[in-house]
């Protein structure tokens, strides 16, 4: 089947099964890699996309379900060469170590931030739960989201 996916605020035409996840068409049609299979199960969060402003486990999400819908990767949050700024405080409060769950741990902050600018640490724990981080940087986390949210 011919579907039509809006990524990244890019037109893509893919020949793929509808109930096919949404992981699997945007690492492997589309050569989105960012988005990282973790459990499959849409437990651990490295998946994470946000559709139409939500932060969606794009490992579960079948790839029909989201034609008409506006699909942001990791790849999308750059522009103009320019970081997003959670990416940059991530960066700044040095985050991460092995970075598997980078992406999905920094697309959910992004959908936090973009419904709620200056949330509260209970609000960041809150909303983070469900992505994992092997290496236990939660707290690094809490503090870069913090920092976006105070400037």
């Amino acid at each position: 089947m011919l579907l039509e996916l809006m990524v990244n605020d890019k037109i893509y035409k893919v020949d793929a099964p509808e109930n096919d996840t949404l992981l699997h068409v945007l690492r492997d049609y589309f050569d989105l890699t960012g988005s990282k299979y973790g459990c499959g199960e849409g437990a651990c969060g490295a998946c994470t996309v946000i559709i139409n402003g939500v932060a969606v486990r794009s490992c579960i999400t079948h790839a029909g379900s989201v034609v008409g819908k506006a699909i942001t990767t990791i790849e999308g949050l750059e522009k103009k060469g320019e970081l997003h700024p959670v990416q940059k405080s991530c960066l700044q409060v040095d985050v991460f170590q092995c970075s598997y769950c980078a992406s999905g741990m920094i697309m959910s902050a992004v959908a936090l931030l973009d419904k709620n600018p200056k949330p509260t640490e209970m609000e960041i724990i809150r909303s983070m739960q469900g992505n994992i981080c092997r290496c236990g940087t939660y707290t690094r986390m809490v503090k870069a989201i913090q920092n976006v949210g105070n400037v």
